[in-house]
């Protein structure tokens, strides 16, 4: 369920973290409101009529949990990408200095569907596992199971943030930097090491494993295996699952979890194979593994997201889907690059990761035959499990092999050892291919040359915004105004004069439009274009509009372009009086009026 869990709040965080709120909301602050308290109401009930369905025991009601606890990403999804979420939760990073303070109010935000969901939940708990909780004290119970999963996130960012503020030179560029990510790993494995497991242990409620015969036969075991750790009892729910946990890396701060009924359930010779199992998980070093695990897959998503915008805006396919929507290049190139990185992050962790956790616990099952000689104490184990806990042999997940699997895995090993020694050495090989995938990958995603591979997406980057926005208000004569002046200053004449005449239809009266088109039509270096008629019938009215230096300026050349080179100096020598500053330009040009043709 943790591992699961773990899926379910890395899809929220990445979503929240990598949008980029809008710069106006769709829907106005009340009609927002409104409509949020739609959706999280209309999943309450929808979560109350599912956990009202009849469920088939304990296995019914997590797989209740587990569909409502997807679609709760999906709806936090919808919230954030149609209602604008974090566009009003942005604020409360207190100007940009905090942004900590935004992703926590929007984990919030996940964690009250999740909330709703618990609420829902609560009578089939209540009935199925014969217990008494108030509604407030079941909420708080189950938000302390899931925080150990997002805590680690919160705590690195909040340090992150905490340290850009620091009046330190220098610093924040360190921490933006590569030198900055292993910093962060640095903090990541300083908390995951010392802080995470007591830190856990207390939010899960744990109570050391009381003094008794049960636990001398334990810690006696323990020491057989040479190995060193605190023993304590683990009420997850209630304390009626079957099952076991350990951990923390170091052995101060290593912690052996075992529910209550899996102590009332085995006998000692099966405990003891539970136990083995754990120590096997210690003594593999899968507890370090998980941490490379996850170092390999940042390094990896690092590489990928620095490529990504820069592959984007690289493509026609962006600028093409921007012709389509409404949403902004900015929001648009957000998204793009998000998605891919989505799909990593749900295969990496569903198949990579998933991979090697479900290996890593057949490696420490099969630890028993190193423990105790033989794998039939932890096959009777597990038939019991599935007996007692109300599951199914044969069901399966992503981050385990059905119990059925499990044992006949153990059961082949008893017959032949040397499968045990098979599994290990191919694990062993599969790590070393998982290192060298991840450190060529993230080598050559670095070599690729950014600059190249996206040169040139600045104009089409700038001309796509102005066209969205001329599409956007179609009535405004500014937008292609400016792009007309900002596709002649990369002399895409042709382009330009279209849209010099598409603003022109919508403000014929506006001086700064007909100088600029009449300017361009005189002077275009592409020949084919020019149109010196047109130009001084432009010009004249621009100087109509606005007598002014420059437009003058623009009217002398339609002038001169026309044959009437008489008109153009005296249009000049008026130019000089008004704008007697630029006097040495216009003295240049009245020069070249005298000197030259225009076609010339």
């Amino acid at each position: 369920m943790l591992y699961t869990n773990l899926l379910y709040f890395l899809v929220a965080i990445f979503v929240f973290s990598t949008n980029t709120p809008v710069a106006r909301p769709v829907l106005p602050l009340l009609w927002t409101l409104a409509a949020l308290a739609a959706v999280y109401w209309g999943f309450s009930r929808l979560a109350a009529r599912m956990f009202n369905r009849p469920a088939a025991g304990a296995s019914g009601y997590f797989s209740t949990e587990k569909k409502l606890s997807l679609l709760a990403v999906l709806v936090f999804a919808a919230c954030i990408y149609l209602l604008d979420l974090k566009y009003y939760l942005k604020p409360l990073s207190l100007g940009g200095a905090l942004p900590v303070l935004t992703d926590a109010a929007g984990l919030g935000c996940f964690f009250l569907l999740l909330v709703m969901m618990w609420l829902a939940a609560r009578p089939s708990y209540l009935r199925l596992f014969q217990c008494s909780y108030s509604r407030s004290a079941f909420v708080r119970s189950n938000i302390k199971a899931n925080l150990p999963i997002v805590l680690p996130w919160l705590t690195l960012s909040l340090v992150f943030d905490c340290l850009l503020l620091l009046p330190i030179p220098g610093l924040a560029g360190v921490l933006r930097s590569s030198w900055g990510d292993l910093v962060l790993f640095a903090l990541f494995l300083f908390f995951l090491v010392l802080v995470f497991p007591p830190l856990v242990r207390t939010l899960w409620g744990c109570t050391p494993l009381p003094p008794g015969p049960r636990r001398d036969r334990l810690q006696a075991f323990c020491r057989s295996q040479q190995f060193d750790t605190k023993m304590y009892l683990w009420p997850l729910f209630e304390g009626q699952v079957l099952t076991a946990g350990i951990m923390g890396i170091v052995p101060q701060l290593r912690y052996l979890l075992v529910t209550p009924a899996l102590l009332e359930t085995l006998n000692e010779e099966e405990l003891d194979s539970v136990l083995a199992h754990e120590i096997g998980h210690v003594k593999h070093r899968h507890l370090l593994l998980y941490v490379l695990l996850f170092l390999g897959f940042s390094l990896l998503a690092g590489a990928v997201a620095k490529l990504l915008p820069h592959l984007i805006l690289s493509s026609d396919f962006f600028y093409r889907l921007l012709s389509h929507l409404s949403i902004t290049p900015g929001n648009l190139l957000g998204v793009l690059a998000s998605l891919p990185l989505l799909v990593l992050l749900l295969v990496y962790f569903r198949f990579v990761f998933g991979y090697f956790v479900r290996n890593f616990e057949r490696q420490a099952d099969v630890y028993v035959f190193r423990a105790l000689g033989t794998g039939a104490p932890l096959i009777r184990a597990f038939e019991k499990i599935v007996l007692f806990g109300g599951g199914s042999r044969e069901e399966k997940n992503w981050h385990h092999f059905g119990i059925g699997e499990r044992i006949d895995f153990l059961q082949r090993c008893e017959d032949d050892r040397s499968l045990i020694d098979r599994h290990s050495h191919r694990l062993r090989l599969h790590l070393i291919a998982y290192c060298l995938c991840i450190a060529l990958g993230v080598f050559f995603l670095q070599r690729i040359d950014v600059g190249k591979l996206s040169e040139g997406y600045e104009t089409k980057y700038a001309e796509a915004v102005l066209l969205q926005k001329a599409r956007l208000e179609p009535g405004n004569s500014l937008w292609p105004m400016y792009l007309g002046d900002f596709l002649q200053s990369r002399k895409m004449e042709q382009r330009a004069i279209e849209a010099y005449e598409r603003a022109l239809a919508l403000a014929p009266l506006n001086a700064e439009l007909n100088n600029n088109l009449a300017w361009l039509l005189v002077t275009a270096q592409d020949k084919s274009v020019r149109d010196p008629e047109q130009a001084l019938s432009l010009a004249h009215t621009a100087a109509l509009l606005k007598e002014h230096g420059y437009v003058l300026d623009t009217l002398a050349m339609a002038y001169w372009a026309n044959g009437l080179a008489e008109e153009a100096v005296a249009t000049e020598l008026k130019a000089i009086r008004l704008d007697p500053d630029n006097k040495a330009y216009y003295q240049g040009q009245i020069e070249r009026f005298r000197l030259q043709k225009w076609d010339e």
